[in-house]
């Protein structure tokens, strides 16, 4: 992250590599806890039986065995290249955008990062809605062929399904959520890795010299921050998607909220939270991590070239 001012503009070959490295690394990491997420979400007990963490992952490895967990990969895998490079380049645009008053030698100031997280969420959104849609419906597809009405064999698959069903409304269903959840989200998270960047290592925000313990606790405290604001969100978002033609439950997201509540209770909102905080936690602090180590070994003769002119 101490890089975006000096470097982000420099190269968006490098930028992309990076950016991929760590999006995959992220994925990779984290998606088996966010299957497990996911059908958290959607699972209706009607009071009754467990949405436990445990209790769903069993059943998945007994029922479907361990390729269940990373059903749905392949869409996000696909496009998180692209996607990281843009989300941590316009970040770094816009937090000098909001920030105009601090010098271009000196880190953006922290109420620039967070404004232009926001603003980064947005846009993110564009990109990330139809990509989750058809995520979500992968991994909620099940042996038993419930709630999808049809087995898929891949993302590309989902995708032409659900343009052929719904057309473009049905690819960018949980647009707005996706908006809401989003923007405050990412302007809490680039705000509290620089702020918690800064406090385990004064001074490194500037200096690039902070430890690889120092990104993997940032990155991670980052992620969970982002989480908790966005989570009830984040249900509603995934109630919104796994919909399909034949199973039309709510019609917008406050339907969906006052439905959720009202058949579940107020617990609905936050239920799956701490599977992925678990998971945010690790995901992150691993996004950050190799994002950062990879554009310093990109970078590594303009970052020596610079020490020595500093």
């Amino acid at each position: 992250m101490d890089l975006w001012a000096e470097f982000h503009a420099a190269s968006w070959g490098r930028e992309f590599v990076a950016g991929g490295f760590g999006g995959i690394a992220g994925i990779v990491s984290g998606h088996p806890l966010d299957t497990v997420r996911i059908r958290q979400q959607v699972l209706n007990t009607g009071g009754h039986g467990s949405s436990s963490a445990f209790t769903i992952l069993r059943n998945a490895l007994a029922k479907e065995g361990p390729a269940s967990l990373y059903r749905g990969m392949g869409a996000p895998l696909a496009s998180v290249t692209f996607q990281n490079a843009m989300v941590f380049q316009t970040n770094a645009i816009l937090s000098r955008v909001f920030g105009k008053s601090v010098s271009p030698n000196d880190p953006p100031s922290f109420k620039g990062v967070a404004l232009g997280g926001v603003g980064t969420g947005v846009l993110q959104s564009l990109i990330i809605s139809p990509i989750e849609l058809v995520k979500i419906r992968l991994q909620l597809h099940r042996n038993e062929k419930h709630l999808i009405e049809q087995p898929h064999k891949g993302p590309i698959i989902v995708a032409k399904n659900v343009w052929r069903k719904e057309g473009l409304k049905g690819i960018y269903r949980g647009l707005g959520i996706t908006v809401i959840r989003d923007g405050p989200s990412h302007g809490v998270y680039f705000w509290t890795y620089e702020y918690m960047r800064e406090q385990l290592h004064p001074g490194c925000r500037k200096s690039g010299q902070e430890s690889l313990c120092t990104m993997l606790m940032a990155g991670g405290l980052a992620g969970v921050a982002s989480w908790i604001v966005c989570y009830p969100f984040d249900v509603a978002k995934t109630k919104l998607q796994a919909q399909t033609p034949d199973s039309l439950k709510y019609n917008g997201t406050v339907d969906c909220l006052r439905k959720s509540i009202k058949e579940e209770g107020y617990g609905i909102l936050w239920r799956g939270l701490g599977t992925t905080v678990a998971r945010a936690f690790v995901v992150h602090g691993v996004v950050f991590t190799a994002y950062e180590i990879t554009l310093r070994l990109l970078f590594n003769h303009e970052i020596i070239q610079m020490q020595k002119t500093i």
